[in-house]
């Protein structure tokens, strides 16, 4: 038998903008650590323009759009404003995600199912302007069910339980990855997955045959800190590719 396909790796640089927005100015520039994250071994780059621009800067985008040649993966929530700034953008993908303005960080997955009926059209003209889209949702049949509905060609698969749990948890979390990454598949729909992935514990996510995309952020400008942006990046790139390669 042939090897798996190689898993895309997407970096996220939502944390570089985190940072440089603490003080104000221009640095560090999230710019700069998407080229550098590419040099090191990503294939594309993910960002989450936010409604309140906590990270992400609508003029980020723009210099992104202009600089990196390789995909750009735009989190957005399902709003008119974001709608205008991508279909403006165009960027390779979107990926649809709910958005709280109290919470930290994106708590859980978008509510396919019950937002069907807004979801449809918006992914149509996403679509229609030849952007890839991807819901971000949780494992969880119903949801996937919905998205097949909706039409959205990607699902990512919100791991973020998985990675918060230990021991016998996390392996009924994996299963429940494992469920869904293959339904997704069942219904034409490639599947991605992401959120709170780090070196301990992205190997077996990497291992299941139908997740095509991994986009990992938080974790790696943190590392970033103590080996260097390119070391973290080329470390998880080397992580998640010894894991395919395991599977004959």
């Amino acid at each position: 038998m042939l090897h798996r396909q190689q898993i895309r790796l997407g970096v996220n640089i939502d944390h570089v903008a985190t940072i440089r927005n603490a003080r104000g100015g221009f640095y560090p520039d999230p710019v700069a650590a998407a080229i550098e994250s590419v040099s090191a071994g990503a294939d594309g780059i993910t960002l989450h323009l936010r409604e309140d621009r906590r990270h992400i800067r609508d003029e980020d985008l723009t210099r992104l759009m202009r600089t990196i040649v390789s995909p750009i993966n735009l989190e957005m929530a399902v709003t008119d404003e974001m709608l205008a700034i991508a279909l403006q953008a165009r960027p390779h993908a979107v990926c649809l995600v709910p958005e709280r303005r109290h919470e930290v960080t994106t708590e859980g997955g978008l509510d396919a199912a019950g937002q069907g009926d807004v979801l449809k059209p918006f992914v149509e003209k996403l679509r229609a302007a030849g952007i890839r889209v991807s819901l971000f949702v949780d494992p969880d049949e119903t949801q996937i069910e919905a998205a097949a509905a909706i039409g959205a060609p990607v699902v990512e698969l919100h791991t973020g339980q998985y990675a918060a749990a230990l021991g016998v948890h996390q392996t009924t979390e994996l299963a429940r990855l494992e469920r869904a990454a293959a339904l997704t598949a069942e219904y034409g729909m490639e599947c991605h997955a992401g959120h709170g992935l780090n070196l301990e514990n992205v190997r077996s996510v990497a291992r299941i045959s139908d997740v095509k995309e991994l986009n990992i952020g938080h974790y790696l400008i943190g590392h970033a800190i103590f080996v260097g942006l390119a070391t973290a990046v080329r470390t998880m790139r080397q992580e998640i590719d010894a894991a395919t390669a395991a599977l004959l």
